[in-house]
């Protein structure tokens, strides 16, 4: 049986908004009180929801300051997150030929709709995408379901018509919890070897090799994570 629809995670899977949110989540750090942290430590906490990503960052338990940096961050996004983002080369051609394939589309992603919305529309994206479900869209974050169910739900589809492709374990916990397969990416700061922790069809460098290994033809699946 093929998959009849594919859900991308968004940052370090189809795209990269590095530059955007090192900038404002130290300009989130700041306002709450606390230095500037490394490029590569915030490059870890993409993904969390921004609370989690406080919390990592600082050590700091308190729900005020969270909710601070949570604020500060999104004030400085809105203002450089999108010119501060591009989707993957090769992104837009793999996203083609799966439409091609009368193949549904989506993101699941704790990055806001709207941004969402604003990048696609930026790299000439917006065609290729059915739904977009993000941050603001759902009661609770990855690595629950609710997101990923919401589309199936959407769509009328079974979960092992879907596959979900991401770069972290957060995506693969995802997966696993939603009952849906689940393809990784190395494309952002997790390890294969991290990624192969959890089932799925396999583990790849990017999109591309994703592709040219499973085959848009068929996209047959392989492997459906059992319901938690």
């Amino acid at each position: 049986m093929a998959y009849r629809a594919v859900i991308f995670d968004f940052d370090y899977t189809l795209g990269d908004s590095t530059e955007g949110i090192v900038e404002s989540a130290n300009y989130g750090l700041a306002a709450a009180g606390h230095k500037a942290a490394s490029r590569e430590s915030i490059r870890r906490t993409i993904g969390l929801s921004l609370k989690e990503t406080y919390a990592v960052l600082t050590g700091d338990a308190s729900e005020e300051n969270a909710a601070l940096f949570d604020r500060c961050f999104k004030e400085r996004a809105d203002q450089i997150m999108v010119e501060n983002s591009q989707l993957y080369p090769g992104a837009l051609e793999v996203l083609s030929r799966l439409k091609e394939q009368g193949i549904r589309i989506g993101i699941v992603t704790t990055k806001f709709h709207y941004r969402i919305d604003a990048i696609l529309e930026k790299c000439q994206g917006t065609p290729f995408i059915d739904a977009v479900v993000g941050g603001e869209d759902v009661k609770t974050p990855k690595p629950d379901p609710e997101g990923v169910l919401s589309l199936l739900d959407l769509w009328g589809l079974q979960r092992d018509e879907v596959l979900y492709v991401g770069d972290s374990l957060v995506d693969a916990r995802t997966a696993q919890a939603a009952g849906v397969a689940f393809a990784g990416v190395t494309t952002g700061t997790t390890t294969k070897e991290e990624l192969e922790q959890y089932p799925g069809i396999g583990v790849y460098r990017n999109l591309e090799e994703l592709e040219k290994i499973i085959g848009l033809s068929g996209l047959t699946k392989k492997i459906c994570f059992p319901l938690l």
